[in-house]
């Protein structure tokens, strides 16, 4: 499979022969607030501008949208995508939302839906640990299978927790992308992973390719992609655990 790390969470995943973007964000650089309640107000959403022109990034077959947060699926995206795509949702409430903005051809994702040939398993997570996930909301991740492909499984916005350890156990995946950056609100703690949350991610699946994305692109992300590599460094996992830069593609 091939994987293209475009910015914040937002990927082209080629997969048996089709391509899927997830999580599109297309909002121009500084076009945005900060997010509210949170470090650094001084600097205004996103923090770097797209590496490649959108034009390039929607012709795919399917998209599937983790979350409805801005930025997983904002104005930018909305406008840019042909209305007619597929587009693949959490769940009935979400699709809906996406169907009133005038998408023609939007699914729920279920336990497990069959796409092209194409294996999508719907999973779960925590957007934070505590009170802080009332606010946060629910989030989804997805087990991509094919009988003659590697595995794929994408955390979504989640922490470390007892859903994707499950879903790592479940489903074995050799490849798993995890959204890092240690996303903060004043209060509380990470509400995307840390390090340690990423580490955790590698030792229960220490065969598989960790990919981090969700990196320098939002205000109240704390962790940096060079205090991230530092700590893979000392763990001597750099080569197990891949921190793609924007734009960047990886072949696994």
């Amino acid at each position: 499979m091939n994987l293209r790390l475009i910015r914040n969470a937002t990927m082209v995943v080629e997969f048996a022969g089709k391509r899927f973007l997830i999580d599109p964000f297309f909002a121009e650089k500084e076009s945005m607030p900060p997010f509210p309640n949170t470090p650094n107000q001084d600097r205004a959403n996103p923090l770097v501008g797209l590496p490649i022109a959108v034009e390039d990034v929607i012709d795919v077959d399917a998209v599937i949208v983790t979350h409805l947060h801005p930025d997983h699926f904002d104005e930018a995206a909305i406008n840019a995508l042909p209305k007619e795509i597929k587009v693949f949702a959490q769940n009935e409430k979400d699709a809906g939302t996406i169907r009133e903005k005038g998408f023609l051809n939007v699914e729920e994702l279920r336990t497990t839906t069959l796409f092209e040939g194409i294996e999508l398993i719907k999973t779960s997570g925590q957007h934070g640990r505590g009170e802080i996930t009332q606010f946060t909301g629910e989030v989804s991740g997805v087990v991509f299978k094919h009988p003659d492909k590697q595995s794929l499984y994408i955390a979504g916005d989640s922490v470390w927790c007892a859903e994707v350890e499950a879903a790592i156990d479940t489903h074995q995946p050799e490849v798993i992308i995890v959204n890092g950056g240690a996303a903060h609100f004043l209060e509380g703690g990470p509400i995307t992973m840390a390090s340690e949350d990423i580490l955790a991610a590698h030792q229960a699946a220490p065969e598989a390719k960790v990919i981090v994305v969700h990196m320098e692109s939002l205000n109240h992300c704390m962790l940096s992609r060079d205090e991230l590599a530092g700590i893979l460094k000392e763990k001597k996992i750099e080569g197990n655990v891949l921190v793609p830069d924007d734009g960047e593609w990886i072949v696994v």
